[in-house]
């Protein structure tokens, strides 16, 4: 194991970590012991105590069982934007000893069935907004029930602030006898039953994707996310009265570590957003004397900016962290001017649970991952031999430590490819190319994977073309990464169109017809017709070939600039 960044490492801290043997759900019930009148989170004018969070947990949990059958080990579906109900949904999922699929809400109708089919979800809990989505889905998948819940149930007065309009929507009902509703399972106030829930249960299934950009559930116990849960605790200094801002969705696992799972740990206050806005994100601060915000770098570079945010008050901010991609050294450097703060970034992925790897917050480095977390034994290696890499040598990024996840679910192969044995231990292959310097920082250099980065969501090129291919116009589809000053990358696709369409369609018709087919991070926001793409002689793709002619272009554009 790699010593090298001990140096570094914060001199308040231990260097290993001992994860509590309790579950999340114990987490709740002892925060809510402790500081019952306190508030958990604000939403939108209103405030909710821990008391009431884990009384309205309980009798969620109480219907899921009693009403809808939920049994243990059963996967539910939980489709639905940050809000109050997120929260209380996934702790009373655990509470009924059934697992949590969270499921991104950009997602479509098709590409959610996917989701229900592989995990064999039968009830879900989903957002009223979301509810269209559904409905087909409830006859002709697995999913027979669902909960639906209005988020303007929760708000309270907020002046000015002009509410995101599904946030606004009043609570809508529904001709459907398998729909029941959010306030109506609370004002059951059923029991649930005896709580057995052990660590090393299944907590959570975050679906990721591979090579093949098939999805894949990640395996994650009470063990694994306490793992993530505690280290963060300690490392980004959360205490009892941090005040955390949520911006980062929260069915993603850094939003659920970071910005869910960590505050109810340490009791801290949430100031929850549904939709992200840079000036209700700069009011909350001030209003609500945010502390710490872990966000993705696109947000803090549209947070800054800002042009009226000289007008607001954010002098409370102790901490700014994040990931999932990198954050321009110049937006470091205004950042820093303007807060007197270090923008503090990490590594993770959904087979991780969030990160593996911080910047230590009293020394960290731009557009760097980081150093290894507690217990966390990171190496690169060359992807073809396994050899392990020295200081500056580029290869894959391999981790083993206490956050990875136990497997796919219900893939063994894909499982046991994602795995490397070295000295003795599993090691788990992130795909990641990188390398590490003198002082044990890791850096970012390449993919192994043919994966886009747009704004930090994972786009699968793979996923997209098939999708592209339903188009009766499209007769080849290539799909490439491609530079993008806000996103980081966006995606672009290269386009030979069937003879009977040439001239009679648009660049912007197939954009135009790819975001009713796909979720908005995924669709392209760039094509282009060729007449032919260049191939291989065995007839693949050379997409590499189409990204390098975009960078090209980029290189160009910059030199005459």
């Amino acid at each position: 194991m790699n010593h090298r960044h001990f140096p570094y490492w914060p001199k308040r801290l231990s260097k290993t970590l001992t994860v509590p043997e309790t579950t999340i759900v114990d987490h709740l019930e002892t925060t809510a012991k402790r500081y019952p009148q306190k508030t958990a989170f604000h939403y939108y004018g209103s405030s909710y105590s821990y008391k009431q969070l884990f009384e309205q947990v309980n009798a969620l949990a109480g219907y899921l069982q009693r009403k809808l059958s939920v049994q243990r080990g059963d996967r539910v579906l939980l489709y639905m934007q940050n809000s109050p109900q997120f929260v209380i949904s996934y702790y009373a999922i655990l509470r009924a000893e059934a697992i949590v699929v969270p499921i991104n809400p950009m997602n479509t109708s098709d590409e959610l069935s996917f989701y229900i089919q592989d995990c064999e979800t039968k009830v879900g809990i989903v957002g009223q907004e979301l509810f269209a989505k559904v409905e087909p889905l409830l006859s002709s998948t697995a999913l027979d029930r669902v909960i639906v819940a209005a988020y303007s149930d929760y708000i309270g007065e907020l002046g000015d602030v002009s509410l995101p309009d599904e946030v606004a929507l009043p609570r809508q009902t529904y001709a459907n006898g398998r729909v029941h509703y959010w306030t109506d399972c609370l004002e059951a106030n059923l029991l649930p039953k005896e709580y057995n829930g052990r660590v090393d249960d299944i907590a959570v299934l975050p679906y990721t994707s591979g090579t093949t950009g098939i999805p894949k559930g990640c395996v994650h116990t009470h063990r694994t996310v306490n793992a993530n849960i505690v280290s963060a605790y300690h490392w980004s200094n959360v205490t009892s009265d941090a005040v955390c801002l949520v911006t980062l969705p929260l069915f993603h696992v850094t939003g659920m570590i970071h910005s869910m799972h960590v505050p109810i740990f340490a009791g801290a206050t949430m100031v929850m957003m549904t939709r992200w806005n840079r000036d209700h994100a700069a009011r909350f601060i001030e209003m609500y004397r945010c502390t710490h915000w872990v966000n993705i770098s696109t947000m803090l570079i549209d947070f800054l900016a800002n042009p009226s945010l000289s007008k607001y008050d954010i002098s409370s901010l102790a901490s700014i962290s994040g990931g999932g991609a990198s954050l321009p050294a110049a937006v470091g450097e205004k950042l820093f001017q303007l807060t007197g703060l270090q923008y503090v970034e990490g590594y993770g992925l959904s087979e991780t649970i969030s990160h593996t790897h911080f910047n230590p917050p009293d020394r960290p480095k731009l557009q760097c991952l980081g150093i290894p977390s507690f217990d966390v034994d990171a190496r690169i290696i060359d992807p073809a031999t396994g050899k392990e890499l020295g200081v500056g040598e580029v290869g894959e990024i391999v981790v083993h430590g206490p956050q990875v996840f136990k497997g796919y679910y219900r893939r063994e192969k894909e499982t046991e490819e994602a795995f490397i044995e070295i000295d003795g231990k599993r090691f788990f292959r992130t795909g990641d190319i990188g390398r590490m310097d003198e002082e044990g920082y890791f850096f970012i250099v390449d993919r192994v994977k043919r994966m886009i980065n747009a704004a930090g969501y994972k786009v699968w090129p793979t996923e997209v073309e098939s999708l592209l291919y339903k188009h009766p116009a499209v007769q080849q589809a290539c799909v490439v990464g491609v530079p993008d000053p806000r996103r980081g990358e966006t995606v672009k696709a290269f386009i030979v169109l069937q003879d009977d369409y040439v001239g009679k369609i648009t660049e912007q018709d197939i954009i135009e017809w790819a975001k009713t087919q796909m979720a908005a991070y995924k669709y392209p926001r760039l094509v282009e017709f060729r007449s032919s793409l260049p191939m291989t002689s065995s007839g693949k793709l050379l997409w590499r070939k189409l990204q390098e002619e975009e960078y090209q272009k980029l290189e160009k554009g910059g030199a005459k600039a």
